[in-house]
C-alpha cells in the first residue's frame, strides 16, 4: 500500500477570474508553483447536533454544517517566488517594482498534488484569499513567511485539469538573516535579535441560508503590526514608546545573488517597550509596534520594493 509522504507532495495554485469559479481550461492550463515548508491547508465543517430531548438520553440526530477552507501554508521567502501572492496579500497590483496597499481583491484556485499515492490524487481548493503574512526574521536563520488561507470549497479528483502545464520553480535560494540590514529612524541598527511582522486582512466568511459554503468574505482594514527586539544600549528607542513618537522602520532582505526586497514601514508607532531582565546575560528591549497610513510619496502603511540583481 503507497503512503503520501511530504516530501513528494507539491503546491501549485492558478488565479481566478471569477470568486470561487474554476478557471476556464486553456491550452496550455498553467499553474504556478508555491514553495513550501508545511501546510494545514484543509477543509471543515460546522457540526449541528439535534437538541430533541427522547427521554433515553440519546443524540437523535447529527449533521455537517457550514464548510470553511483555511489553515496556514509555511514557507522560507525567496525573492520572486511569491511576487503573486505577495500583491494578493497586500490588494494591489506591482507598479513596475513597487506594492502599495490597496484595495483590489484576488483570489486563487490552490491545488495539492499527493502523485506517490496508487492512485494520485489532486486536491483543488476554490476561492482562496490571503488573510494574513506573518514575516519571521531571526539569527542564524532563513527568513520564514507564514501565508494564512480563506476559501470557499474543496474538490479531489484523481487526473490533473486537462492540458495542466506546471511550471518549475524560480530557482532562487531563501533570504537568511546574515545579508540584509535593517534601520529605524533612518539608523542603521546592528543589535536587532528579532523582527517580526505580520500583515492583516481581516476577512470573514459569510454563509446565509440556503448554501453550506461561503459568499465571498467580507475584508476589514489592513492591520500591519509587529515586534522588534534589540539589545538594550540605551533609551533612545525605549523613548520613541513612551513619547508616542512616531518613526519609520525598512528592512532590507538580500539573497546571495543579490536580489532584494525592501519592505518599507514610512509612519510607526510603538505601542508596548520594556528592558526585561530574566537572568544574568544581556537585556533585550521588544518594542511592539503598529504601521500607519503614510501620505506623501509612500501613501501606504507598508511599501515592498524589489530589486533583481
Amino acid at each position: 500500500m503507497a503512503i503520501a509522504n511530504g516530501a513528494q507532495q507539491a503546491l501549485y495554485y492558478k488565479a481566478e477570474t471569477a470568486y470561487g469559479v474554476q478557471p476556464d481550461a486553456a491550452d496550455p492550463y498553467t499553474w504556478t508553483p508555491f514553495p513550501f515548508t508545511g501546510t494545514s491547508l484543509a477543509l471543515t465543517k460546522d457540526a449541528i447536533e439535534s437538541e430533541k430531548l427522547r427521554g433515553d438520553r440519546q443524540i437523535e440526530d447529527f449533521r455537517h454544517g457550514n464548510k470553511s477552507i483555511g489553515g496556514d501554508i509555511t514557507s522560507e521567502l525567496e525573492y520572486g517566488a511569491f511576487d503573486d501572492i505577495l500583491s494578493a496579500v497586500m490588494c494591489n497590483d506591482w507598479a513596475g517594482n513597487v506594492l502599495k496597499t490597496g484595495t483590489t481583491r484576488k483570489s486563487f484556485l490552490v491545488e495539492r498534488r499527493f502523485l506517490d499515492l496508487a492512485t494520485p490524487e489532486y486536491h483543488r481548493y476554490s476561492g482562496c484569499e490571503f488573510n494574513s503574512l506573518a514575516l519571521s526574521v531571526s539569527p542564524n536563520a532563513m527568513v520564514t513567511a507564514t501565508w494564512t488561507v480563506v476559501g470557499k470549497d474543496l474538490a479531489l479528483a484523481t487526473t490533473a485539469i486537462t492540458n495542466s502545464q506546471y511550471n518549475p520553480d524560480v530557482g532562487e535560494v531563501p533570504f537568511d538573516s546574515f545579508t540584509g540590514s535593517i534601520t529605524e529612524g533612518g539608523t542603521s541598527i546592528a543589535t536587532v535579535t528579532s523582527i517580526e511582522l505580520t500583515i492583516e486582512n481581516g476577512l470573514e466568511p459569510l454563509f446565509a441560508v440556503g448554501s453550506t459554503t461561503t459568499n465571498r468574505p467580507s475584508i476589514g482594514k489592513s492591520r500591519v503590526t509587529g515586534s522588534l527586539t534589540t539589545y538594550f544600549e540605551n533609551k533612545s528607542l525605549y523613548e520613541k514608546f513612551i513619547n508616542e513618537t512616531e518613526s519609520e522602520i525598512v528592512l532590507v532582505l538580500k539573497d546571495i545573488d543579490n536580489n532584494q526586497y525592501t519592505i518599507d514601514l514610512p509612519n510607526i508607532k510603538y505601542n508596548s517597550g520594556q528592558p526585561d531582565v530574566s537572568g544574568e546575560g544581556p537585556i533585550t528591549v521588544a518594542m511592539d509596534f503598529v504601521a500607519l497610513y503614510k501620505g506623501g510619496s509612500d501613501v501606504s502603511n507598508i511599501v515592498i520594493t524589489r530589486v533583481t540583481a
